[in-house]
């Protein structure tokens, strides 16, 4: 998929002159790695030139920026791509890794909002992954994966977030919890604390319930310690070091009831009793958490999500309701009360509902989708026509852009 890129034609001296005044990279030396998703590699040169900046062929320790290509396998390990020297220059500040979209934008020649195609919403990246939608929301909450953007609370995620998504998915089927899996990418961020992504910045190695890191002919555990990696060692290396079991630690018990005192505290318990499948105690704290501090936008959708699974729809319909009142341009909100009324057969103000998230975001790929299937039940497909297409203008690579394809009868 192309990047949108917004006037990178400049052939006027004048032009190159106003481009490198305020360039954000004047005199820096920059690497490209992989391959670029919107231009070539000429082309490239010859923008950073306009930029004052200085492309060079290979990364060495004077290179001040790395730029990953857009058009890099999406679900492959981008860490891969770079060497542990280059990987720990990054996380101590001395070099700057960033991606194609990132450096286009920062240069002022990409729209932002243009590349929403190649994002996620949390219901697409349920979908692609095949897990339920209330688990990506927690792997949010808890930080475990990390929105490239943000629109009225709606978190989209990339590519790189889709890699680490199956990562931890990996990590929980063999036994580990979302708890742990946090703990330890915390110590993995304290180690290196100018990453925000760990586990797609780093080489981050899983093996079994362990959560590791690769760096020259070792492996480091979250705590720092030393491991020997035995697949990459070589007889004449020096590691002084022993294997460690490090596993990563079971869950604890969400802390009792009456012992919480801060909406923080009692937020964390509830994520604690999700985690633990007991939607029943997730919802006492919501409530307590209401009662002692009053409602709020968050805590009422979280509420509707857990009343939702439990099968009370009138229960979530309310808590959906009462969510929006607090916060009118809460989208996700809107959508999931849109798709919770046509469950009740409430087609109309379902309707309703999904313009009314279209109203505070127009590109709001899920809506889209959502209200033309709805339109099609209807029997009102001309209507549903345009929003099938704009859904797949938003996001052709969604889990369900198969279906609008079909419904739009558009051959692959």
């Amino acid at each position: 998929m192309k990047l949108q890129v917004v006037n990178p034609d400049f052939s006027e001296s004048s032009s190159d002159e106003l481009l490198s005044a305020d360039s954000p990279i004047s005199g820096c030396r920059i690497a490209f790695v992989g391959k670029l998703g919107s231009m070539n590699r000429r082309e490239a040169r010859d923008l950073v030139r306009r930029h004052d900046g200085i492309m060079v062929d290979r990364i060495e320790p004077t290179v001040d920026l790395i730029i990953i290509g857009a058009d890099v396998l999406p679900l492959g390990d981008q860490a891969d791509l770079l060497d542990d020297w280059v990987i720990e220059a990054n996380a101590h500040g001395r070099i700057r890794v960033i991606n194609e979209t990132q450096f286009w934008q920062e240069l002022g020649i990409v729209e932002p909002d243009l590349d929403i195609g190649r994002f996620y919403t949390p219901a697409m990246l349920a979908g692609l992954l095949d897990l339920p939608l209330s688990t990506i929301r927690r792997w949010h909450r808890r930080g475990l994966i990390t929105p490239t953007r943000q629109v009225n609370r709606l978190a989209y995620f990339d590519f790189q977030e889709v890699a680490s998504a199956r990562r931890i998915a990996r990590l929980i089927a063999s036994g580990a919890t979302p708890q742990s899996i946090e703990t330890k990418l915390s110590r993995l961020a304290g180690l290196y604390p100018n990453l925000q992504r760990p586990l797609t910045q780093l080489s981050v190695i899983i093996e079994g319930r362990h959560l590791l890191l690769r760096q020259g002919g070792g492996l480091i555990e979250p705590g720092g310690q030393m491991r020997i990696d035995f697949d990459s060692f070589n007889p004449q290396d020096s590691i002084d070091s022993q294997e460690i079991s490090y596993p990563i630690s079971e869950s604890t018990a969400p802390v009792p009831l009456g012992e919480l005192e801060t909406p923080d505290e009692f937020l964390r318990a509830a994520i604690d009793f999700e985690d633990e499948d007991d939607a029943e105690g997730a919802i006492e704290v919501y409530r307590a958490m209401s009662l002692a501090f009053g409602p709020s936008s968050d805590s009422s959708f979280r509420l509707a999500e857990l009343l939702y699974q439990q099968g009370d729809l009138q229960g979530a319909r309310e808590r959906y309701f009462l969510a929006i009142e607090l916060d009118e341009s809460f989208v996700e909100a809107r959508a999931s009360l849109g798709c919770v009324l046509v469950e009740l057969g409430n087609q109309e103000l379902a309707l309703a509902t999904f313009h009314g998230a279209l109203t505070h975001h127009a590109e709001y790929p899920d809506v889209h989708f959502y209200l033309a299937r709805l339109l099609d039940e209807m029997d009102r497909k001309h209507e549903a026509e345009p929003h099938w297409q704009t859904f797949l203008d938003l996001a052709p690579k969604s889990p369900w852009a198969e279906e609008a394809r079909q419904r739009l009868d558009i051959d692959n």
